[in-house]
């Protein structure tokens, strides 16, 4: 059987359609919601805002998290490696749906700068492959890492009855603790400074945005 060479255009398009699909579209998980099964938890209204809240920022960070992927993936030099960034990207759909389910349990909706969020991970992605692949494993390291301390802030700030949520949010920390290890093993290195910290900005900035538009 011949195996088709994709050609730029070819990536584009297919570029193109993941945007829509992480954006706009309806994701389809390949495993079931941790929160299946559970009963709606009694929230007033303040909750549940709050609630709702949280959730936009951890979808509108899955929407971030599918872009850097593919983005990282798109220039990977390494053949293994971009096959790697592709799987946990399918992972991170998984999150995506769970989360944009959530949200319509919890009558809400996805930030609206959705688009912007993922042109700018895109970007960040794509630059960081062009560093290298240890660099661009190293970022997938460091952002999990930071992904990871900020789910566990989440867990936090939900109000306490709020199990479906809970649920959701304590199998990504899973996973995203799973990603980081991955990616060191494969050779990912230490990022300077002040990259660390200014990825950390970053997310506060999507997080304080998320949370409200």
């Amino acid at each position: 059987m011949t195996i088709r060479t994709l050609s730029p255009l070819d990536r584009l398009l297919i570029g193109c359609e993941r945007a829509l699909e992480a954006i706009a579209g309806a994701p389809q998980a390949q495993r079931s919601s941790p929160a299946a099964g559970m009963s709606e938890a009694e929230l007033d209204d303040s909750e549940r805002r709050h609630a709702a809240g949280l959730m936009r920022v951890n979808h509108t960070g899955e929407v971030c998290a599918q872009a850097l992927y593919f983005g990282q993936a798109a220039l990977a030099r390494n053949l293994d490696n971009r096959q790697h960034l592709l799987h946990a990207a399918v992972e991170e759909t998984d999150h995506l749906a769970w989360c944009a389910q959530r949200l319509q349990q919890l009558d809400s909706r996805p930030s609206l700068l959705n688009p912007l969020w993922y042109a700018a991970s895109y970007a960040i992605g794509a630059v960081a492959a062009m560093a290298g692949d240890p660099v661009s494993l190293g970022f997938v390291v460091e952002t999990e890492r930071q992904v990871e301390a900020h789910l566990a802030e989440h867990l936090e700030k939900l109000p306490v009855q709020d199990e479906r949520s809970r649920a959701v949010l304590m199998q990504m920390q899973i996973d995203e603790i799973r990603h980081a290890q991955a990616a060191e093993q494969r050779g990912g290195i230490e990022l300077p400074f002040p990259l660390p910290q200014l990825m950390h900005l970053g997310s506060m900035v999507m997080k304080t945005v998320a949370y409200r538009v």
